[in-house]
């Protein structure tokens, strides 16, 4: 009962956080300059057309007025709006492009962790060996370049000069046979899949991957120095065996902080991600409503990247009592 009261009072202090991400978004994206009237209707809307729009929106109305029904319908009824650009309600547009963003990010995480934990053990293992130094370089590259960079080189080399991978799209893995160009059976959707996820995942996990990595080093670094460690080598335990059942576990905490602090980076770089490799996902959808002045799909595709990472940290701290079972949530805590 102690992790169950304090997952609810955790998900009721992220209350006013996500108050705080609808008002800043809001009052940000009110100051963006231009008019989205202008837009829909052209350089020289006529008064009555342009006093219709901004009457059916809303946007006639004084700004405080604006932000409490705003506040008011996310809230208490979860309605994001209705797009100015596409004319549809703004959560339908984000439960189109949310699935392919989604998997962008789930398949960008699994690359990251899968290779950066094993890594980052063999470079604590082998400290100051050149397999040590080769993987502290590789982290210190992944960590400093950007992921449009790396997107950009992957095109270049796999998609342009090898011609072995695709460049744009991509391709859901549950898509119907018939709406995937050359698929004849759904394995041949998934094959298709792969291969359009493999060059934006790499991009877009490969920060996450050194940033892991980093961490994970340093941690199994500190635990292998323990002094529990030290007995479990005099009374001749196996260094697998050391590795594995003794320090790997007792090292992850770090680890979970930073893999759930990087929500905000990959969700950053999926909206350049996918503006690289022409994907049609959240992060495409954020920047057509940036040029468009789309007031409220802006506002609507914010708040779900910042709901998104406040539940994120949220989980990250709830996992912690299942790695490490020292963690208490008592109330005294």
């Amino acid at each position: 009962m102690g992790l169950l009261r304090y997952a609810i009072r955790r998900f009721l202090q992220a209350i006013p956080v996500v108050i705080g991400i609808v008002t800043i978004t809001f009052l940000l994206t009110d100051a963006i300059p231009g008019d989205p009237v202008s837009i829909m209707l052209g350089p020289s809307p006529s008064a009555e057309q342009a006093a219709e729009i901004r009457a059916k929106y809303g946007l006639d109305r004084p700004l405080y007025v604006r932000y409490f029904n705003y506040l008011a319908d996310v809230l208490l009824h979860g309605d994001l709006g209705r797009s100015l650009y596409y004319n549809v309600p703004v959560s339908q547009k984000i439960m189109e492009r949310a699935p392919v963003t989604i998997l962008l990010l789930l398949s960008s995480y699994a690359f990251a962790i899968a290779a950066a934990i094993p890594l980052g053990i063999i470079s604590a293992k082998r400290r100051n060996q050149p397999t040590d130094h080769v993987s502290r370089v590789v982290a210190l590259v992944g960590v400093s370049t950007p992921s449009f960079w790396i997107g950009l080189m992957l095109i270049i080399v796999f998609a342009y000069h090898i011609n072995v991978l695709p460049a744009t799209g991509l391709v859901l893995p549950w898509a119907a046979p018939a709406s995937v160009e050359g698929a004849q059976t759904q394995l041949d959707v998934v094959v298709a899949s792969i291969e359009h996820l493999l060059l934006p995942t790499l991009s877009l996990g490969t920060l996450q991957m050194a940033a892991i990595m980093r961490i994970e080093r340093s941690s199994m670094l500190e635990v292998l120095g323990q002094d529990y460690v030290r007995l479990a080598r005099a009374y001749g335990i196996p260094e697998r065996t050391i590795v594995t059942k003794h320090a790997f576990r007792n090292a992850q905490l770090p680890v979970i902080t930073v893999v759930g602090l990087q929500l905000t980076s990959i969700l950053g770089g999926a909206v350049l991600t996918e503006t690289v490799f022409n994907i049609n996902g959240m992060g495409r959808l954020i920047i057509t409503a940036i040029n468009n002045q789309d007031f409220q799909l802006v506002m609507g595709t914010t708040f779900v990247f910042g709901l998104t990472f406040v539940v994120g940290v949220v989980l990250t701290d709830l996992s912690y009592a299942y790695v490490d079972p020292r963690v208490s949530y008592d109330e005294a805590d």
